[in-house]
C-alpha cells in the first residue's frame, strides 16, 4: 500500500517538475553576460548612476520577457553587421527580413523604455 502511494506521488510530481523547468528556462533564457552587456551599454548611454543601473536592468528584463534570446541575438547580429562596410553587408542594411528582425527588437526596447524609464 505504502509503495503504491509513494509511486503515485512520484508520478504526479514528474510532469510538474518538467513544466517548472521549462518555465524557468523560458523566463531566464538570456545568459547573464548578455544581460550585463545590455546594462553596461544602457548605462554608458544614459548615465553611470545607481538609478540608471536599476532602470537599465529593468529594461533588459522587459526585453527578455518580450523576445527570446535567439530573436535578440539575431537582431544584435543584424545591427552589428550593418556597421561593417562592404557590398556583402548590404543584405543586412536593405532586406525586409533584416528590417523585421531589427524592428522586433526596437519594439521590445520601446516597450521597456515605457515601463522602466
Amino acid at each position: 500500500m505504502m509503495r503504491g502511494v509513494l509511486l503515485s506521488v512520484v508520478l504526479a510530481a514528474v510532469p510538474v517538475s518538467g513544466m517548472a523547468q521549462t518555465a524557468a528556462e523560458r523566463l531566464n533564457d538570456f545568459p547573464t553576460a548578455a544581460r550585463a552587456d545590455y546594462v553596461f551599454a544602457c548605462m554608458a548611454a544614459n548615465g553611470q548612476s545607481r538609478e540608471m543601473l536599476e532602470r537599465c536592468a529593468c529594461s533588459i528584463d522587459e526585453v527578455a520577457s518580450i523576445l527570446t534570446y535567439d530573436a535578440y541575438l539575431e537582431a544584435e547580429t543584424v545591427l552589428s553587421m550593418r556597421r561593417v562596410g562592404g557590398e556583402r553587408m548590404s543584405f543586412f542594411k536593405s532586406s525586409a527580413m533584416a528590417e523585421e528582425i531589427v524592428a522586433r527588437l526596437r519594439r521590445a526596447q520601446a516597450e521597456a523604455e515605457i515601463v522602466c524609464f
